[in-house]
């Protein structure tokens, strides 16, 4: 008989072994404990550790990019299920552009795949946020083509950062800004005495959307790299050791029971 066994354990708790058979029964004991109040309405997920994942498995490179985005749709399926509004997948940011030319063109032809398998879904709606033309003109329409769709019944809003960046987009929001202000005929001293931050929310990439709640990194890295530098001002963070594509459910149940336990402060 073979017996497969998982570890788990609460932050700051050593690791306990269940047998496989255990580990239903543990995830449903974390999704009691989760009350609906508590869920985030929107979580940004910083999907690192493809590349690593791969290397553990003597596998291409292509290989942990394309259990990556697997992932990715197993992961939205979890966020419906729990009545996450709105979810921000960090998939390639404008650093990542200078990987070698093989590499990219393998992750951009998988991430236009996982643009096709979420226009499959009638009921989520897709925003691209980033710099299309950093991108192969194939994937740059598969974006604007998703973020043009009206969904049927809007269960889940997709944020996909493609060729991103954070200080870009604080930049771009900035830049906007100020074209609007010439086109109605604003004065520009008028316009710097009267700047607030709503102004420049009102010209982000998510603009009209709720900031995120929470922000999930998997891999073990514990920094922002430049991923919703605005946005997640007041957000609580998760740094998960899991690499993205052996990111499980219960590991995803133990971010949101953590965010649960937490008191949320605004600068007070």
């Amino acid at each position: 008989m073979c017996v497969v066994v998982v570890q788990v354990r609460k932050s700051g708790e050593s690791p306990v072994e269940l047998p496989g058979f255990l580990y239903g029964f543990y995830e449903r004991k974390l999704l009691r404990s989760l009350k609906q109040d508590q869920i985030p309405r929107h979580i940004g997920v910083m999907v690192d550790g493809n590349r690593r994942w791969a290397r553990q498995f003597n596998a291409p490179t292509s290989q942990g990019h394309q259990a990556g985005a697997d992932k990715i749709h197993e992961f939205l399926g979890w966020c419906q299920e729990l009545g996450v509004k709105v979810v921000t997948l960090y998939m390639l940011s404008t650093d990542n552009m200078n990987r070698s030319g093989e590499e990219l063109d393998l992750l951009m032809g998988i991430i236009a795949n996982t643009m096709d398998r979420l226009d499959e879904d009638a009921d989520v709606s897709v925003h691209a946020m980033g710099a299309p033309e950093l991108l192969p003109d194939y994937l740059a329409e598969r974006l604007n083509k998703l973020t043009a769709r009206t969904p049927v019944h809007e269960k889940i809003h997709v944020n996909v950062a493609v060729g991103y960046g954070g200080r870009r987009e604080i930049v771009d929001a900035v830049r906007e800004l100020l074209h609007d202000a010439v086109a109605k005929g604003r004065n520009m001293s008028d316009v710097a005495d009267e700047l607030s931050v709503d102004d420049i929310s009102r010209f982000l990439y998510t603009r009209g959307q709720p900031d995120p709640d929470l922000v999930i990194r998997t891999s073990g890295e514990q920094r922002l790299s430049g991923f919703l530098m605005w946005q997640s001002a007041y957000s609580e963070f998760y740094f998960c050791e899991a690499l993205w594509p052996a990111f499980r459910k219960v590991d995803f149940l133990r971010a949101l029971r953590d965010y649960a336990g937490r008191q949320r402060r605004y600068g007070s």
